[in-house]
This record gives C-alpha cells, sequence and structure tokens, in this order.
C-alpha cells in the first residue's frame, strides 16, 4: 500500500476550513464564453481589467481571454473563515520553502495568499469580500463546490494540498499494483472540495457545482436541454462521495459538472480506499477513467 494513505487512517491534513469561492478560466472566445455562462448558469458579468467577472448565487467565474490559445484555469480561489486560517497558512508555506505573495483582488480582502501547487496551477486563499447576490427567477440553485485537475505527479500533489496547505483526505483510489490513481481532499464537511487524478499530462479535468438534490439535478438536465446544451455524461452515482452528477461541455468543452447529495464527512470518519475501476466512478454504469 502506497506510503501516503492507508484504509482507515488518519486523513491527515493541518484543520484548514475553507470552500471554493471562485474560479478563473482561460477561454479562447471571451463573449461566446459570457453568453453561455448567462444563459446556462443565470451568471450576471461585469468588465475586470480585460476580463469578465460573473457572479451568481454562491458562485463565482472570472473569463480570461487566452493570450496564445492556452486553455486552463487562470486560477482557482478558496475562502477560507477567519484570519487565522491564512495566517496559519502563511507559516506552512514559509516552512515548506513555497514561495507565496500577499495580493489585493476583487472579492477578496486585501492580504490574500496567491502560490502556484507543484504542477504549477494558481492558487488563492484569502477571506470573502463579497455579499452573496440574490438568485434571479431563473437562477438554479448550485454553489460552486470542487475543482478537480489531472497530474502526472499526483504523490507531490496530495503530499502538497494535505500536508502544506492543510486540507484533510477523504478517500483514495489505487489500482491492483496499489498505486495510487486519485485522491479526494476536504476542507469542510463536503466529502471534497479538490481532487486529483493521474494521467499522462497535468491539465484541469472539472470543475462542479452542488445542487443539493436529486430533484434539482432533473431541473438542471431541463435547463440544458432547453438551452439545446447536451449532456456528455450521468446521470449517475459516483462512489467517493456517494454523489448524484451529470456533466456537459462548456464551449471551450471544459467539463463542467453538476452534482447532487455529496456525502457529508462524519466526525471520526477514516479514509476509504477504491479499487481503480469503472464502478468507482460511476455505480450506475459507464465511466471515463484518465490516461
Amino acid at each position: 500500500m502506497n506510503a501516503l494513505f492507508s484504509a482507515g487512517s488518519d486523513p491527515g491534513g493541518h484543520g484548514l476550513t475553507a470552500a471554493l469561492y471562485e474560479l478563473g478560466l482561460l477561454v479562447s472566445d471571451l463573449g461566446r464564453s459570457v453568453d453561455f455562462y448567462e444563459r446556462a448558469f443565470g451568471y450576471r458579468f461585469a468588465p475586470d481589467g480585460e476580463a469578465m467577472l460573473g457572479v451568481g448565487p454562491r458562485r463565482r467565474l472570472r473569463l480570461v481571454p487566452s493570450p496564445d490559445g492556452r486553455l486552463g484555469p487562470s486560477h482557482v480561489g478558496f475562502a477560507v473563515t477567519d484570519e487565522s486560517q491564512l495566517d496559519t497558512l502563511g507559516e506552512r508555506l514559509a516552512v515548506a520553502g513555497v514561495a507565496h505573495r500577499a495580493i489585493d483582488r476583487v472579492g477578496y480582502r486585501p492580504g490574500a495568499l496567491a502560490f502556484a501547487d507543484p504542477d504549477g496551477n494558481a492558487m488563492i486563499f484569502g477571506l470573502a469580500d463579497a455579499a452573496d447576490i440574490a438568485p434571479g427567477p431563473d437562477a438554479l440553485p448550485g454553489h460552486l463546490q470542487h475543482a478537480v485537475f489531472s497530474s502526472t505527479e499526483i504523490e507531490a500533489m496530495l503530499s502538497f494540498y494535505r500536508d502544506v496547505v492543510g486540507f484533510g483526505l477523504s478517500d483514495a483510489v489505487v489500482n491492483d499494483e496499489g498505486l495510487l490513481t486519485t485522491f479526494f481532499a476536504h476542507c469542510s464537511q463536503e466529502h471534497h472540495s479538490l481532487a486529483v487524478f493521474r494521467a499522462g499530462q497535468n491539465r484541469f479535468d472539472h470543475h462542479c457545482y452542488e445542487a443539493g438534490d436529486w430533484g434539482l439535478i432533473r431541473d438542471w438536465g431541463d435547463r440544458f436541454a432547453s438551452l439545446h446544451i447536451p449532456i456528455k455524461w450521468g446521470p449517475g452515482r459516483h462512489g467517493p462521495g456517494n454523489n448524484l452528477f451529470l456533466f456537459i461541455h462548456d464551449p471551450d468543452d471544459y467539463w463542467l459538472e453538476i452534482s447532487a447529495e455529496l456525502e457529508l464527512l462524519e466526525p471520526g470518519r477514516t479514509v476509504g480506499v477504491w479499487p481503480h475501476a469503472e464502478r468507482t466512478l460511476n455505480s450506475w454504469g459507464i465511466a471515463y477513467l484518465r490516461k
């Protein structure tokens, strides 16, 4: 068994309490992406420098024109619960020798921390400084809930996010040789706010909105159907997290997930270890195993 984890072990981490707060995405056509996210997700956009900042009920999305055609996240932003969380994170980054800096960013109080993970993904952790907006009549519930990467160095990513940033480990997926292929990490009661798959290249995998219950999965599906946005995967049920899901693509083929009934972690819950198999990713049917 991989030395980084074992079934039933302490999930590790340093008690980080935070939530996924906003996501920045590099896009190939800013106007097209703004139109899509306004219609499909009810975001309200306003200029933010060269980018467009979208806000919705418990969700924030910054769309950034790609200068060179490269796609992926411009940043992934988490909101911590208090100043002490931010101070402690800064101390852990310093001890680990991770370059970081304080930044001023719209939507955060001054002093948010910016740094990069081992794969170079830009991360922001700070105190939220923006009131949630009331949902419009056509904005379905679904808070921005988790972000997922694929990585060639998954063990380094687990060590970084658990031992430096402070996430706890919820579940791990291993192959027949006991090699780690996926990990799910939490920073709140929700089963995971971050996950990483082993793959042949480093890339952004998807981001997810938690709708809350199965009936809202139906409503989101009907909304996408009314806009002629096809469901690409699902509905189904994941093993780790036990959540119901469906996936669509945005105009740049980013994967977007709508989830419901994600597991809420109970005190004393220990790490689960799952086999690398289709049934782990979707107990209802087919699954996409990352390569």
